[in-house]
């Protein structure tokens, strides 16, 4: 199963109907043709919260969606300090975690652990264990671009640093505990959810 998001909105795709949520669209992968004009009728109608494809072939389907778009790598952190607490940041209005691009030649844990420290001025970390990765899509100049971001649980014995990185769009940095998770739901990515969900409150 793979889920596509398109900021809060998502495609999932899978190998039967997954009738267990609500779609605005339940699609039988037919051909590639009408898979791409899914997609763009979709990126298009921003009414529609999310569309469920599914076919018995999933890595093929998979494989051609992904040709719709031009691939880019990412990796980021979820850091859980000795005290319970997980670092959050503010960043563009949203609350997220620290991640960023992948540089030529760089592996995505390398990436992962560099963007802590820049996004967030902590050293120290250590990565305990990779996690799902997630997949997000924008726009840039007509080219619609597919990111995936790998993402890794991270542990930390440091100071619990509360300033924000400036320099590098940060606004504000937050250590919560799993209970107080739940008041950034509100303000934060539907990607960003999906992924607490699953490596906090399932650990």
């Amino acid at each position: 199963m793979y889920k596509v998001h398109f900021e809060n909105r998502f495609i999932l795709i899978s190998s039967e109907p997954d009738r267990l949520q609500k779609y605005g669209l339940f699609h039988k992968f037919y051909d590639t043709r009408e898979l791409y004009k899914i997609i763009a009728d979709f990126q298009a109608d921003t009414k529609m919260a999310s569309i469920n494809i599914y076919g018995p072939d999933i890595k093929h389907i998979w494989k051609i969606f992904r040709i719709y778009f031009t691939e880019v790598g990412a990796a980021g952190g979820l850091v859980k300090h000795i005290s319970g607490r997980f670092l959050f940041i503010e960043k563009k209005g949203k609350l997220d975690l620290p991640k960023g691009h992948i540089e030529p030649g760089e592996e995505p844990e390398t990436c992962a652990l560099r963007e802590v420290s820049e996004e967030c001025g902590i050293q120290g970390h250590k990565v305990i264990k990779a996690l799902q990765p997630s997949y997000h899509t924008y726009t840039w100049e007509d080219i619609s671009y597919l990111k995936k971001t790998s993402w890794f649980l991270m542990e930390y014995s440091g100071r619990m640093v509360t300033e924000p990185q400036i320099k590098e769009g940060i606004t504000r940095v937050e250590w919560l505990l799993p209970e107080e998770i739940s008041k950034i739901k509100s303000t934060a990515w539907l990607s960003l959810m999906d992924l607490i969900n699953m490596s906090v409150f399932k650990a």
